[in-house]
């Protein structure tokens, strides 16, 4: 099952039409940049953990294994390899323990994005790792509504939330997930994932039938640092509707084939790769690549602090890969059509990118 392209209403498709006419071709400048609207399909709660954040956290908590100066925290997020990134994940969730530590997460990271711009967040929550540390899942759930509320109210920036395991703990972990999901998860939740240690993906497909079964989107991460068959078992077993990451898809033209016939959403986070050395330099990203195949790609932040990045910071490094700001204002389309937005909400969103850049007063042009 993949999501549906939403097909462009007249009205979009002429704005849309005259803007590509302006931009098709040219660079975007930072200014052009931070003015786009634009979602986060991909970035993870307590991967948004600011060093100031954790270092209040830590204090808060008398965590005395935790660097004590937010420049230590920066330091202590330089991850040499992805097995190091998930040790350092692990040991930074030991800040968040309680209603108040998990409201004020999701307050500052949903400030955080809408300061950038960011009209739409769909953002991953780490409940089993919460759920074996002994927190309730009644406390992580009314923690993050708190501050998603905050977050609203203060910005008007809307946060959807997509709970998830790491794989590596096996089935068992994701029905513990999905059981507390269904039992005390709120409104805002629109999805179900699996993450953590790449391990192939078959064996979560019981599970994963039984979230779609109830009314849960499959959104599984999958070709990430392991290779193409981790994203057809993705597809196949658990009938992924967007795949984070996919960037190893591109290791097989079949696969390749597959995801730009059915337009299958991949939510790619280049800076992360990097960071977990998943890629080894940034020419090699293939994002233009993937692009360039007529894949149905989304750019997104996924850990921004832990990676030194944010959502407006993968945009940038989009246009060093020689995205222009046509193609950068597609990607933004593309997050909008790939998003769980109702109907009227996306045509309105996707009208308004249209409209900016077509009115922007600032000729595209490197910075």
């Amino acid at each position: 099952m993949t999501v549906p392209a939403s097909s462009p209403t007249a009205a979009e498709a002429a704005a849309e039409n005259t803007a590509a006419a302006v931009s098709a071709s040219a660079p975007a400048s930072d200014a052009f940049l931070a003015g786009l609207p634009k979602v986060e399909l991909h970035v993870h709660l307590e991967g948004s953990l600011l060093p100031e954040t954790l270092l209040t956290l830590a204090r808060k908590h008398r965590l005395a294994d935790i660097p004590q100066t937010v420049e230590a925290i920066e330091g202590w997020y330089a991850f040499k390899d992805f097995p190091h990134f998930i040790q350092v994940y692990v040991k930074a969730l030991e800040g968040l323990r309680d209603e108040e530590d998990f409201a004020l997460l999701a307050a500052v990271t949903g400030r955080a994005l809408a300061a950038q711009n960011v009209r739409y967040a769909e953002v991953h929550v780490s409940l089993q790792s919460h759920l074996v540390r002994g927190i309730p899942a009644e406390v992580v759930f009314a923690g993050i509504e708190a501050g998603r509320a905050e977050a609203e109210r203060e910005t008007g920036i809307r946060l959807r939330w997509i709970p998830d395991f790491a794989g590596q703990f096996g089935p068992e972990a994701g029905e513990l997930t999905l059981d507390a999901v269904l039992a005390h998860g709120p409104a805002s939740v629109v999805g179900f994932g699996v993450g953590g240690i790449e391990v192939e993906r078959d064996p979560f497909e019981a599970v994963f039938a039984r979230a779609r079964a109830a009314g849960l989107k499959s959104l599984p991460h999958a070709g990430e640092v392991e290779g193409p068959d981790r994203v057809w078992s993705a597809i196949r077993a658990l009938k992924a509707e967007r795949i984070g990451h996919g960037i190893r898809s591109m290791d097989d033209p079949e696969l390749v084939a597959y995801l730009r016939d059915t337009q299958l959403p991949l939510d790619v986070s280049p800076t992360s790769n990097l960071r977990t050395s998943a890629v080894a330099r940034p020419e090699d990203h293939p994002l233009p690549r993937m692009i360039a195949e007529g894949l149905m790609v989304t750019l997104n932040s996924d850990d921004p602090p832990m990676f030194g990045t944010t959502l407006l910071g993968e945009y940038r490094f989009a246009r060093k890969l020689g995205l222009t700001a046509g193609t950068l204002v597609d990607l933004a389309r593309n997050g909008v059509r790939a998003s769980y937005l109702d109907p009227t909400d996306k045509s309105a969103l996707l009208a308004e990118i249209a409209a900016y850049e077509a009115n922007s007063t600032e000729a595209p042009q490197n910075t």
